[in-house]
């Protein structure tokens, strides 16, 4: 059984009753919906219910404002379609995936502690995995309501292997179920992959990658990609880190790091009298004063915390003007 979802002044597609959300349905036929984040925080995949049932997975989500509700905004991530509808959004071929998201079933093989609160999980699926660099999956951590977006961290690959680096958050239900309720050899349900920041393997520019705490993890899958590309191709990867225990790019990376041009560690909170001679203060800042002219040939990927991708598309779009197709970043919250 299925849902015809017809779009106001366009073509139309099917959503199966059993799928969990109008996005994920209308990615998986194929139809360029905008989004970003897919799990609620962003906003950009808001869309307004001309006629038919629809019901909403989470009245709160951060991703709708208040004027938004008045006007009767509904996010397609947090929507499932109840019968038929007739819906309103632009959409775009440039959200069109270039590889249609597939949910699958995923157990977890190993777990390797890669700083004192990040580890990279690394999750079998007998199905490969099929995605491009720098993208995402989503999945709901054991026992928790809602999914949650994290991106991996490896290439794409036959043997259906996914690696995900995350990072314990204090608080956090999702991160914290991830360490403490998944055993090696649990199963997980995974679905993917999403997301806008892949990489551009045709762009014949240097390419600058950006990192900020669990952000690593798209920077080391993009980077891989990059040397695997084009060797001869200029990398530069600057990442951003409290201290020097939290650094996890050259453990990530590996030997495949010997195809990195420059590598630059930027630390904000070191301590003082710790022997530390590299770059301190914020990532972006030495971004800005690293990369300067290079800007008008480069292409940027970037992954981090809101703040730190704030200031970075200041800096590029606002005083740089590079570009927004050559600037490569999923939003989340």
């Amino acid at each position: 059984m299925s849902h015809r979802i017809t779009l106001e002044g366009g073509d139309g597609f099917d959503v199966s009753a059993g799928e969990d959300t109008l996005l994920r349905g209308a990615l998986r036929a194929g139809v360029g919906f905008p989004y970003d984040c897919s799990v609620g925080g962003c906003g950009s995949c808001r869309f307004d219910l001309v006629s038919g049932e629809m019901e909403s997975l989470w009245d709160g989500a951060p991703g709708l404002s208040e004027r938004d509700r008045r006007r009767g905004k509904r996010l397609a991530c947090q929507s499932r379609p109840l019968s038929d509808c007739t819906i309103k959004v632009r959409t775009g071929e440039e959200y069109r995936p270039p590889v249609p998201p597939v949910p699958m079933t995923a157990v977890l093989v190993a777990r390797r502690p890669v700083t004192a609160s990040m580890a990279e999980f690394i999750l079998k699926t007998a199905e490969p995995a099929h995605f491009i660099a720098g993208q995402y999956a989503v999945f709901r951590p054991p026992g928790t309501d809602g999914t949650r977006a994290y991106s991996m961290s490896n290439l794409p690959n036959g043997e259906g292997e996914w690696r995900f680096v995350i990072r314990r958050v204090p608080g956090g239900r999702g991160s914290n179920a991830m360490f403490d309720a998944l055993a090696i050899g649990d199963t997980l349900d995974i679905d993917g992959p999403y997301g806008h920041a892949h990489f551009r393997a045709e762009a014949p520019r240097d390419v600058v990658c950006i990192a900020g705490g669990s952000g690593i993890g798209p920077v080391v899958s993009v980077a891989r990609a990059a040397v695997a590309a084009s060797p001869g191709r200029r990398l530069f990867v600057f990442e951003g880190a409290r201290t020097r225990e939290d650094l996890c790019f050259p453990a990530l990376m590996g030997t495949a790091q010997d195809g990195v041009t420059v590598y630059t560690p930027v630390l904000s909170a070191e301590a003082d009298g710790s022997g530390w001679d590299g770059v301190r203060g914020f990532v972006h800042e030495e971004v800005e004063r690293a990369v300067g002219p290079r800007a008008e040939e480069s292409e940027f990927y970037f992954a981090g915390p809101p703040p730190m991708t704030e200031a970075l598309q200041k800096l590029l779009v606002v005083k740089w003007t590079v570009p927004i197709a050559r600037i490569h970043f999923d939003r989340f919250f």
